[in-house]
C-alpha cells in the first residue's frame, strides 16, 4: 500500500512513464499547488503532508489500466485541483488530455499550472459538463465528481464501445457499482493502491439497457 512519500515515489519511479522530466513536472506541480492552496482551498491542508500518496500516486495509479497507445484523447471530469488530470498529462505529455472544470477560480488555477508546467497536451474546458459539445474519447476519468449513475448519464455521450472508464470512488466504489442501473456495462472494482478501503471502478459501457435492468 502506498501510504507515505517514500513508497509513493518508489512506485512512481518504476512506471514506464517515469523519467527525469516527468519527475521535475510533478515536483513543480506540488510546489505550485502548495503555494496556491494558501489562497484557495484546492485540497485539504492536512493532505499536503501526504501529497505524494494522496494525490500524485492516487492519480497515477490509473495509468497501468490504460496503455499509452489507447489512452488519447483522455477526458477528466471535474478536474478541480488537477487530480487526476494534470498528473496524467504530466506523465504522458504525448497524450491529449481534456480537463473539464466549471468553477472560475479552479479554471484560473488549472490554466496557470498548465502553462507553468509546459503541458501543451492539455485543453481546459471551463464550463459545466452539460454544456460541453460531445466528442469521442478513449478514456474517461473522474475523481469525486458525481455518483456513478449521474456521472455516466452526463458523460456517456463521449464514450464509444472502446472507451475505458477509470473512476476512483473511494470507499463507495463497490456500493455504487452494485446500485448502478439502466446500463449494459463491463465494470469491476480494482483495489486502490493508496487506500486499503478504497476502490477504482474500471471498465466499459454499452447503450442503456431496458428500464429496470441492471448492468
Amino acid at each position: 500500500m502506498l501510504n507515505d512519500e517514500r513508497s509513493a515515489r518508489a512506485w512512481l519511479s518504476a512506471l514506464p512513464e517515469w523519467n527525469v522530466q516527468a519527475g521535475e513536472r510533478l515536483e513543480k506541480l506540488i510546489t505550485l499547488l502548495t503555494e496556491e492552496n494558501s489562497k484557495q482551498n484546492l485540497v485539504s491542508t492536512g493532505s499536503l503532508d501526504l501529497i505524494w500518496p494522496r494525490h500524485i500516486a492516487d492519480s497515477a495509479q490509473l495509468l497501468p489500466h490504460s496503455p499509452r497507445e489507447t489512452c488519447s484523447p483522455w477526458l477528466d471530469l471535474g478536474t478541480g485541483a488537477g487530480f487526476p488530470g494534470l498528473v496524467i498529462a504530466a506523465l504522458r505529455p504525448e497524450s491529449k488530455v481534456h480537463l473539464v472544470e466549471s468553477r472560475a477560480r479552479r479554471i484560473d488555477w488549472l490554466t496557470r499550472a498548465t502553462l507553468a508546467l509546459g503541458l501543451e497536451n492539455v485543453e481546459i474546458h471551463g464550463d459545466r459538463l452539460e454544456s460541453l459539445s460531445s466528442f469521442p474519447v478513449r478514456v474517461v476519468s473522474a475523481r469525486a465528481f458525481a455518483p456513478l449513475n449521474k456521472l455516466i448519464s452526463l458523460s456517456e455521450r463521449f464514450s464509444t464501445a472502446d472507451t475505458l472508464w477509470l473512476l476512483p470512488k473511494g470507499r463507495s466504489a463497490a456500493h455504487e457499482l452494485q446500485e448502478l442501473g439502466g446500463w449494459r456495462h463491463m465494470f469491476h472494482v480494482e483495489q486502490s493502491l493508496t487506500d486499503p478501503e478504497a476502490g477504482v471502478i474500471v471498465g466499459n459501457i454499452g447503450r442503456p439497457a431496458k428500464r429496470g435492468m441492471k448492468g
